[in-house]
């Protein structure tokens, strides 16, 4: 039996088939279904994915894609790839619902996202059953890759940062204020835009002005959403995403002064996405 597993953002998604136990990974671009239509997602899947797996009868697909937390929009990608894979069952779920699945498996606990934005579930083994909603970059996302990324620009822009942070800022990024304000607020995706210069806070770890960034910005989403759950002080609290990957002994030390249960952090969702499904 060959099943076939996509784990997609809005700018790369990943498939892994599985065939006889061996798999395969395939990159393509990403798949959102809010810049895509019906015939945009076959195209992609035709050209960038299909050649690379064409000697393979597809039992099963599994799509986990941005955007598919919208009814409509799962309707659409499903309809796109039952044209493709006409003799497979296709299944389509929510990033969250991989982030889950990845993560607890078929165990009750809470699963975050933790990447580019943020968002967190308390997951009963089978299904989500609670959300704090993430509110996007604007509004909310605390303990995002864009959440961190704007506390950076704010600490240069405002002369927060010391000189020796000042003075790597300028060498790395070699911007200013007019070109930073012209990517936030008039060029599109700015939430990516943002997200860059949270690397800024990987590549200077060990200065105090650094570590309060990232540990303010993560105590952010501990506070804002997991103390919401009631959940959170019974059940592991699970993480996925480069930002939790790359600052996982902040989230364990928050676990601790929390007091939760610290479960697992993964980098990204398709290793415990194999495992459910297999």
């Amino acid at each position: 039996m060959a099943i076939l597993i996509a784990d997609s953002g809005a700018t790369k998604c990943e498939w892994c088939l599985i065939n006889n136990g061996r798999k395969k990974i395939v990159f393509t671009q990403g798949i959102s279904p809010y810049f895509l239509d019906s015939e945009g997602v076959q195209t992609i899947v035709l050209k960038e994915l299909l050649p690379s797996i064409k000697k393979y009868a597809i039992d099963a697909v599994y799509y986990y894609g941005t955007g598919c937390g919208n009814p409509a929009n799962v309707k659409m990608i499903k309809g796109a790839l039952k044209k493709i894979f006409a003799g497979a069952v296709v299944a389509v779920e929510s990033d969250l619902t991989a982030a889950a699945r990845a993560l607890c498996g078929h165990k009750k606990g809470i699963a975050c996202i933790l990447g580019t934005g943020s968002n967190s579930c308390f997951y009963n083994g089978k299904k989500i059953v609670k959300n704090s909603p993430g509110l996007g970059y604007v509004l909310g996302d605390e303990g995002s890759g864009a959440y961190l990324g704007k506390k950076v620009i704010q600490y240069y822009l405002y002369g927060t940062f010391d000189e020796d942070l000042r003075y790597k800022f300028n060498d790395q990024y070699k911007t200013d204020t007019v070109d930073i304000l012209e990517n936030v607020y008039r060029k599109p995706l700015a939430n990516r835009y943002l997200a860059t210069y949270s690397l800024f806070l990987a590549e200077n770890r060990g200065h105090y002005m650094v570590e309060n960034i990232i540990e303010d910005g993560l105590n952010d989403f501990f506070f804002t959403h997991l103390c919401k759950y009631s959940e959170s002080w019974k059940y592991p609290i699970n993480f996925v995403g480069s930002v939790a990957w790359g600052f996982r002994d902040v989230i364990t030390e928050l676990c601790n002064g929390y007091e939760f249960e610290m479960g697992r952090i993964l980098k990204n969702p398709m290793e415990g996405l194999i495992d459910y499904h297999c």
